[in-house]
Formats: C-alpha cells, structure tokens, sequence
C-alpha cells in the first residue's frame, strides 16, 4: 500500500519478485492478477498496458484533480505546484530520484502531489478547506501534500482483506506506515505500527490504542518490527 503510482511499484514488483495484489496513490486504485480476486471483484477492468493485470478504482480520475487544484490555486491566491505543473528534473530534483524514476513517478493515476511555496501558517488548512468544499480531501505524506477523491489507504486495505476472507477465512493484518496519510490504515489494522521518524505523533496512541511504535526509523523500523510480530504470532 503506497502513495506511489502503479508504474512505480510494477518496477518494485519485478525487482523483489512478489506478485500480490497491491495498492496505489493512497488508495487510490486497487490492483491485482486474474488469477487472484476471480468474481470478487467485479467492478474491476483488465490494465490495458499490463497483461494480466486488473484495476478496481476508487479513486477520482488524475484530470479532475489537475483541475480542481487549479481552481484551488486561483481561488486562494497561493502558490501551489503539483506533480502536473513540474518538469522530470524537478521533480527528480524534490524527491532525490533519478531522472527515469521521476518520470515513473510522475505518472499518476489518482493523486496529485502538490507543495506549497512560500508556505504561512494557515494556508494548510485553507487548502483543505478548499479542497472539501470540492468534495475532495488532503493527506500529508513524506515530502509533499496530496489531492486525492475521498478514498485513502484504509478503505482499500479494507477490500482486499475482505477478498482475502472470502477466499481463505479469517486473516490477521498487520500495517506499518510513519505519515498521516497511513493513519486511515493503521485504525483499520490487527497490528497497526509507527515507523519513528523525525516527525512526531503523541496523540496516535489514543486514537489507535493497539499502535505499537518501532525503535529505529526507515526500514530498519520496519524489518524489526515486522519480525517481531511474526515471531510472537509463530509463538502464539
């Protein structure tokens, strides 16, 4: 389950040899092979550019977006400049990828990346206001803000668990993430865990009582924490 679009976890995908169903743009679109979800999903179309592959989306088409902040633009007086409004250098240059990952990541689906020039206090919440006005919401990554319809990562985890129970029982999920725009997965979560890092959350734990908070940041968080919850579930 990642903000990124699907051409970059297709690369992802490849690279580690997993071919699981899979998330996109902040759950923006759900993917999978035809032979995982058969008649469960039955809303879902075949990927035109990817052979056996097959799309449920729930998220609002990249063009509406593109427009909405636009209006968003011109309605507030900011400065806001998204993925659409960038160059593959640019954006190279703003996320630390190499100019072919860029252009990978710029082809989005269900997501607008945007950032705020020039940010003050109060613009943030200017633009979500905007935003909800327009039926849409805003979620805070890593590095940047994203436009999206009203889907998240947690409605999506939630259908795929779903398709996972009709298919084998019951499951036990485990979800990791360290920014807001993961915090609609971790509620929905058996095992919800914060990956540290140099942001801080205090009042999480109330919200998400089962939160489990690793010690070291980045992967290393995430490898040991996974490996903790697969050790006391083997244990159990």
């Amino acid at each position: 389950v990642s903000s990124k679009t699907r051409a970059e976890m297709e690369v992802l995908r490849r690279k580690i040899g997993i071919s699981d169903p899979f998330i996109s743009e902040n759950g923006g679109g759900i993917f999978f092979s035809d032979t995982d979800f058969q008649g469960l999903l039955p809303d879902a179309v075949p990927v035109s550019s990817s052979e056996g592959l097959w799309k449920l989306s729930l998220g609002l088409p990249y063009t509406d977006l593109i427009k909405a902040l636009q209006e968003i633009r011109e309605e507030l007086g900011l400065n806001l400049k998204g993925f659409s409004d960038m160059r593959v250098d640019e954006i190279s240059h703003l996320t630390g990828l190499d100019p072919e990952a860029a252009r990978v990541a710029a082809m989005r689906e269900f997501d607008e990346p945007f950032i705020i020039s020039g940010q003050q206090l109060g613009d943030e919440n200017a633009v979500i206001t905007a935003a909800e006005q327009r039926g849409l919401s805003v979620s805070a990554g890593g590095r940047f803000y994203h436009l999206q319809g009203g889907n998240d990562k947690g409605q999506s985890m939630e259908i795929i668990i779903s398709c996972y129970e009709r298919s084998y029982g019951q499951v036990t999920s485990i979800a990791l993430g360290d920014s807001p725009n993961d915090f609609p997965m971790l509620e929905r979560a058996d095992y919800p865990v914060l990956v540290r890092s140099q942001q801080e959350f205090p009042w999480l734990k109330e919200k998400v009582p089962r939160l489990r908070v690793s010690r070291e940041a980045g992967p290393t968080g995430w490898n040991s924490m996974v490996l903790n919850i697969l050790k006391a579930s083997l244990r159990g």
